[in-house]
């Protein structure tokens, strides 16, 4: 089995480096500068245990690959850039490949399932940094990430089993999952506040060291139960809350690398490199859509959703905004705090 991962970022490079490092074949995909310098000069990696320079083979589109039998592509890229990479894929006429997506949000494998028969979600809690070209840095020791995988939209298949026993051996924590998509809705609930955390959260404050104001709580605490709501509406499974502490139990364990804090998360990151997209539609955005379906009111997800795009649309800076000032935007739009 080779891997295909296209889109090369903090989760791509992290598990492409990991699986290279074992030995396994596997292919990039970036786009960018970032897949430029990859090409030339190979990927920095930079882990708990220690800085890699990996010569991994790189591309920088789908065309300049000729794809084999039996090839697993997993979709690393932000769920905005989901549609375009399966158009440009498809255009290469893979064949009979493996379509994994290990993406935030629930759409994205609807997506795929559009273009390719064979679909696999998995939910990735890997902690990663891609802030410069040609670099990748990962925080986690111990296992890693959780990376568990399972066929949209249930199932399992010896494809899935030879995949997740891959990234076994590579040094993850993955597990066959039937239901995956319980799990990827429950990293949903987390993920409707990666908005919030970029609109408030400047570049000097790592998370760990950043006071938190009450403000920035009450609106958290009403993205999580607008999205609850939604998914009671929609009848929709969302693996628990002791579910979700018992699988991450002494899996990984965030550690401090000199000179590479661990900032924010994925939508942080975005709107930090200055890449002029965010994935607050694949998030907040589906919520929203939820809500609208079911008659669920979600004025804390459609300002998030909003402030994404402004913060785009303007090119503010990560932290441009003081959590009361979001919590009145809130208040604006229906919102009621208890």
């Amino acid at each position: 089995m080779r891997f295909v991962i296209y889109g090369a970022g903090g989760v791509g490079g992290t598990i492409g480096a990991r699986l290279f490092q074992q030995g396994y074949d596997v292919q990039l995909i970036a786009r960018g500068e970032h897949g430029e310098v990859l090409a030339k000069r190979g990927l920095k990696f930079v882990a708990p245990d220690g800085e890699f320079e990996l010569q991994i083979p790189t591309v920088t589109h789908p065309r300049e690959i000729q794809f084999q039998a039996g090839d697993m592509v997993l979709l690393t890229m932000k769920s905005q850039h989901t549609l375009g990479a399966l158009n440009d894929l498809q255009a290469a006429d893979p064949g009979d490949v493996g379509i994994v997506c290990g993406q935030n949000g629930v759409a994205n494998e609807r997506m795929a399932l559009r273009f390719f028969p064979r679909v696999y979600g998995m939910l990735v809690n890997l902690p990663a940094l891609h802030l410069e070209p040609g670099e990748v840095v990962t925080h986690g020791a111990g296992k890693g990430a959780i990376l568990d995988t399972g066929c949209y939209p249930t199932g399992t298949d010896d494809s899935l089993i030879e995949l997740t026993d891959s990234l076994t051996g590579a040094g993850f924590s993955a597990q066959p999952d039937p239901v995956i998509m319980r799990k990827k809705y429950a990293k949903l609930l987390m993920n409707v506040g990666n908005s919030l955390q970029a609109a408030t959260q400047p570049v000097s404050g790592a998370e760990a060291a950043h006071e938190v104001p009450p403000e920035h709580v009450e609106v958290a605490r009403m993205l999580r139960r607008e999205t609850l709501a939604c998914y009671a509406a929609a009848g929709i499974d969302c693996a628990t809350a002791e579910e979700v502490r018992a699988r991450h139990k002494d899996v990984y364990q965030m550690v401090e690398l000199a000179g590479r804090p661990r900032v924010g998360g994925s939508s942080w990151q975005s709107i930090a490199r200055g890449t002029g997209n965010i994935e607050s539609d694949y998030l907040n955005g589906e919520i929203v859509q939820l809500g609208r379906l079911f008659g669920v009111p979600t004025p804390a997800n459609w300002v998030c959703q909003q402030l994404g795009h402004r913060m785009i649309r303007e090119s503010l800076p990560v932290g441009y905004f003081q959590s009361r000032e979001i919590k009145k935007m809130v208040e604006a739009a229906g919102g009621a705090f208890p």
